[in-house]
């Protein structure tokens, strides 16, 4: 059936139950490929990253990279999973041309970690818990470029061209248990879930988790149920989605989707779709009637692991402070509130800002200029800020010019904007713009003076004893002085020429 109107949100949870499953890919940061020594650095040449092991050549062996293990367990600790005592690679076979050997080494009944939990955070400061069913190991594919068509996609295509550099660059899939409860916050949960464990990754330092760049993502599976019944409905999968925004957004359409199809009396395939970020829709890709058969076998050429005790409780007691738990340290240290924290979340400054607070800033410096001018910057640029060519180092340096009084915020946003635009540092800056606070006061007594005799009007309500009127004249005088004028000084300049004595 195909759905020409989406049934509203608001109409859809008013008769269906979301239920979700979120099964998250991340790119490990390994130097090598899981299976061989291939390199795994980005933007080399297409095919060039590439051996007989993980192109598939008859007789060549794999060989399991130790970091990839390590890195599966810390994550699998990290997300309170169990780490099995023993469990074996298997190989998952079907014909994609991306794969070059036919078949990817990946894990089945044996997850290396499984049976755990992940506690998530909403807007409003509820904690959701997300059962976490397995963490596996595996390998990804290679990259097709498809070539002619209008979409990208390989419908329409005149031809499509394969790169095999990621091919065996390391994986974990981490698969949820079925998310149910979450009623009409089911994509924020989704969204909220998948921001923490971007944020955990991160700080377990396995991978950037670069969402974008495709370390990172998601596919979506949601099914709609009838409120009161307890047999799920059948489920679509929104593969690849590369967003957090993008990840609620296909579990709203998804849901409103479902439902103008059930109410008018159609039935849910069960397929794989596309999500489409330009409007936020989903459209079908290929049919999963029946649940796949991949043949799934224990791999003949790799042994089994078996991580030893020891070196788990080792890898466990050298986990960081867990990011919600850090967040949690940090707010009460900087006495901000949930909402600020988040707001420090979602546009990714937690870490600058803890960088510029060990360069020696204050927090309220720090929060101020990065959550201020430099987010402004990062939003208008569609950048991130971490991508901002500024360092926390100079970020504090500014911080310091303003508290010490050379500069004032209006010229401390000038130096900013010089250096992103890569004129220097900030005392360089600052001596090729010449933005230091003008506090001599001889060239300040002028200044007022001047205003004072342009301005005779506002002169006399001061004398008159009205000296809240001080400060259009101090306006004036910065004014003048392009706002390099120490404000506080004239001010008192000001009132010693006009406040009426006692």
């Amino acid at each position: 059936m195909t759905v020409t109107e989406l049934v509203s949100y608001e109409d859809a949870l008013a008769t269906y139950d979301p239920v979700m499953g979120l099964e998250v890919h991340v790119e490990l940061g390994t130097k090598t490929k899981m299976f061989c020594g291939c390199s795994t650095e980005l933007g080399a040449p297409a095919n060039s990253q590439t051996c007989p092991t993980c192109l598939g050549l008859p007789g060549a062996l794999p060989v399991v990279n130790e970091i990839g293990i390590e890195s599966a367990i810390k994550i699998g600790l990290a997300l309170n999973c169990e780490i099995a005592e023993w469990c074996r690679f298997a190989r998952k076979n079907y014909f994609y041309p991306d794969m070059p050997k036919n078949f990817q080494t990946s894990q089945y009944d044996e997850p290396i970690a499984f049976n755990g939990y992940l506690d998530v955070q909403l807007e409003d400061g509820e904690i959701f818990r997300v059962q976490i069913e397995r963490a596996h190991m595996e390998e990804d594919t290679g990259k097709s470029l498809h070539v002619g068509g209008a979409t990208g996609r390989i419908h329409g295509a005149s031809h499509s061209l394969l790169d095999y550099n990621r091919a065996g660059i390391p994986l974990i899939e981490i698969v949820t248990k079925p998310i149910e409860g979450a009623g009409a916050r089911a994509p924020e949960v989704a969204k909220a879930y998948v921001a923490e464990l971007r944020e955990l990754i991160k700080a377990l330092d396995v991978s950037e988790a670069r969402m974008e760049q495709g370390q990172m993502r998601c596919d979506v599976n949601l099914s709609l149920r009838p409120h009161g019944r307890e047999l799920f409905g059948t489920r679509s999968e929104t593969k690849n989605v590369n967003s957090l925004r993008s990840v609620e957004r296909a579990a709203r359409y998804e849901i409103m989707r479902h439902a103008a199809v059930l109410n008018g009396g159609g039935t849910i395939v069960q397929e794989t779709r596309h999500f489409h970020e330009e409007d936020g829709s989903t459209t079908a890709g290929r049919i999963k009637d029946n649940a796949e058969d991949y043949r799934y076998f224990p791999e003949p050429d790799l042994v089994p692991v078996a991580p030893a005790r020891d070196w788990v409780e080792e890898l466990r007691k050298g986990l960081p402070e867990l990011p919600r738990l850090r967040r949690k340290r940090l707010r009460e240290e900087w006495s901000v509130s949930e909402h600020d924290m988040q707001s420090m979340l979602n546009a990714g400054a937690i870490d600058p800002i803890v960088a510029t607070i060990s360069e020696g800033a204050d927090a309220a410096s720090a929060r101020k200029w990065w959550m201020g001018e430099l987010a402004r910057n990062a939003n208008e640029s569609g950048r991130d800020l971490a991508s901002l060519p500024v360092t926390p180092a100079q970020v504090a340096r500014v911080g310091a010019l303003v508290k010490e009084g050379s500069l004032n915020d209006k010229l401390a946003r000038q130096v900013f904007e010089g250096v992103l635009a890569g004129e220097g540092g900030p005392d360089e800056v600052v001596e090729k713009r010449g933005l230091k606070v003008v506090s001599d006061d001889g060239a300040l007594t002028a200044a007022v003076d001047e205003a004072i005799a342009a301005n005779a009007g506002i002169a006399d309500k001061i004398r008159s004893g009205k000296v809240a009127a001080a400060g259009a004249l101090v306006g004036a005088v910065m004014k003048t002085t392009r706002g390099q004028a120490d404000a506080a000084r004239v001010r008192e300049l000001i009132l010693e020429r006009l406040a009426p004595k006692e």
